[in-house]
């Protein structure tokens, strides 16, 4: 990879981080960066998941430096998850880079419409009766077999194609009855576990270009740190912008318009 590639990776991975910080979707940009750099298809996907990894890592310290932990409930969470993920890291893995490629620049634009409009979640029915409002009522918990079904279907995306899954994970966290504050904190559990599954089964597989994580990982670090700042600044404003228009353009690449 040239010079000039890796600065553009580190570049697109710190703006990934801000984003990520601000508003979520960070992986529009970073699979379709690594694609334009030379890391095509399935293998820019692993690649991105070792970024993806080191990056939930770093929001599990911040979880716990904070006493803020997913305890017991993570537990019906991350088993169907995990078998999601394991089956759908590889399926992944075997598909060619063009079917790929195609697949995600599909799926961004669907996705850019989750990341900049998020819907509601979690917490106002008990915060409205805490105010004496009337709010909505609390939905009831999830029956045992239908949680199964939905996070092993979330596992199944997350192991193969990660991009917004963290957007997907806390609105169905919200429907299965778990707060805000508990629900990001099991998503950040989920995702870093099935990151660790996923990169096992690419790394097997031969499917890490270990060079280009390594930058990428760097700069979404260094966005990470840059966008918990600026988003209390009000710095989302100015990142959603920049958010649509680059996965936009990525998605026409991505999907052969030019």
């Amino acid at each position: 990879m040239s010079a000039a590639n890796t600065i553009l990776l580190f570049v697109g991975g710190a703006l990934a981080g801000m984003i990520n910080a601000m508003a979520g979707g960070g992986s529009l940009l970073t699979v379709p960066l690594l694609s334009l750099v030379g890391v095509e298809g399935v293998l820019a996907n692993a690649t991105n998941r070792v970024a993806v990894l080191v990056q939930n890592g770093s929001a599990i310290y911040g979880f716990r430096k904070r006493g803020k932990g997913a305890g017991k409930e993570i537990v019906p969470v991350l088993v169907p998850v995990l078998v999601g993920g394991l089956v759908g890291s590889y399926a992944i893995s075997g598909i060619d880079d063009e079917t790929f490629e195609r697949l995600f620049g599909v799926l961004m634009i669907p996705l850019l419409v989750l990341a900049l409009w998020k819907p509601r979640v979690g917490g106002s029915a008990a915060a409205g009766s805490a105010a004496g409002g009337d709010g909505d009522a609390a939905p009831e918990p999830w029956p045992t077999w239908v949680n199964w079904i939905v996070f092993f279907a979330v596992g199944l995306y997350m192991g193969s194609i990660q991009a917004g899954v963290g957007l997907i994970l806390l609105l169905v966290l919200s429907r299965a009855g778990h707060d805000l504050v508990t629900g990001n904190a099991i998503k950040v559990w989920a995702i870093l576990s099935v990151s660790i599954v996923a990169v096992a089964v690419f790394v097997a597989k031969g499917q890490v270009a270990w060079w280009p994580a390594a930058v990428l990982s760097a700069g979404t670090a260094v966005g990470g740190y840059a966008g918990a700042n600026l988003a209390v600044s009000g710095g989302e404003r100015l990142i959603k912008p920049v958010l649509a228009v680059s996965v936009v353009a990525l998605a026409g690449r991505m999907i052969g318009l030019y």
